[in-house]
């Protein structure tokens, strides 16, 4: 659309679900602000060559590609990124039955690697949580926080997984739960004893006759709130926060587990993949780790070094 000519109107209801999805964008990945400006205008455009967005068909979802044949492959990437992850978000948040974004063109360009934490970054993470909890009695509030973190960690729990759990949907003498993710797809997520240990502490303080483990209002604790207390942790340990999210915390959790020997599929199956293509990039993470190791451990770089 060229910069003089005025965008169409779009419904109340494709502005009003186009900041839903922006906003878990935010609080659940971390979404730097260009990216979602991009992601909006790209979306708003799309509303208003369609109509209608947020109950568009598979059918006038894919005739947008059409109009996208003179872009860049890394313009016509992000257009097709922002309306995939648009539906899926409805289709996760129940509010449409049916992804219509298969007909969208799909570019070649390489996924890039996710952030990732070391293990000396998350050691820092806790060890301020252990130095809060050390209080005598402890904060209320950290004991909730210490929960949050053990299980985004410890089990790689969506934010939008975590912060939505039900009150009894885990129990002291069982070391897992059944969980309903992304899609409605059910999976079986391993509670560590660490985190059960934690819920245990922050549970006395959940009203028992609430819905939720993490209340918060009239309702659960938001995706944006359980960023801003990563965020706010990860700057008290001596992180810089903006490399750390909820999101971030999961794909620590899956990148450690992987190299500590961890099975792909089982690993797939944790995290609640749908395509084990995208569990498979935790294993060019790994692998750049492996690279770096040898260049710098391998008895070959020593010989190097006296030769020189």
């Amino acid at each position: 659309m060229a910069a003089s000519e005025e965008r169409p109107p779009i419904s109340a209801r494709d502005a009003g679900m186009i900041d839903r999805y922006l906003a878990m964008l935010a609080a659940e990945r971390g979404a730097a602000r260009n990216t979602l400006l991009a992601y909006r205008n790209d979306l708003t455009d799309a509303a208003a060559q369609m109509g209608n967005l947020a109950d568009a068909d598979a059918a006038l979802v894919g005739s947008l590609g059409a109009g996208w044949a003179s872009l860049s492959p890394s313009s016509l990437a992000r257009k097709s990124s922002a309306l995939r992850g648009f539906y899926a978000f409805l289709e996760a948040e129940a509010i449409r039955t049916d992804n219509p974004s298969a007909g969208l063109p799909r570019p070649s360009l390489r996924r890039p690697l996710p952030k990732i934490l070391s293990h000396q970054d998350v050691d820092a993470i806790f060890a301020v949580i252990a130095a809060r909890l050390a209080k005598t009695p402890p904060n209320p509030l950290d004991l909730r926080l210490a929960a949050l973190i053990e299980l985004l960690y410890g089990s790689g729990l969506r934010a939008s997984e975590l912060v939505s759990l039900p009150l009894r949907s885990l129990s002291t003498d069982r070391p897992y739960l059944i969980l309903r993710g992304k899609g409605g797809r059910e999976r079986l997520v391993p509670i560590s004893d660490r985190a059960r240990a934690a819920i245990a502490a922050w549970r006395p303080h959940v009203p028992e006759d609430g819905a939720w483990l993490f209340p918060s209002g009239k309702a659960h604790l938001s995706r944006v709130r359980l960023f801003q207390l990563v965020r706010a942790l990860a700057a008290e340990a001596g992180i810089d926060p903006a490399r750390v999210s909820p999101h971030v915390l999961r794909h620590a959790f899956a990148t450690h587990l992987l190299e500590g020997g961890a099975d792909l599929r089982a690993l797939q199956a944790m995290l609640g993949h749908a395509d084990i293509a995208t569990t498979q990039i935790y294993t060019h993470v790994d692998a750049s780790r492996l690279v770096a190791l040898v260049n710098a451990r391998h008895p070959l770089v020593d010989l190097k070094r006296r030769g020189a």
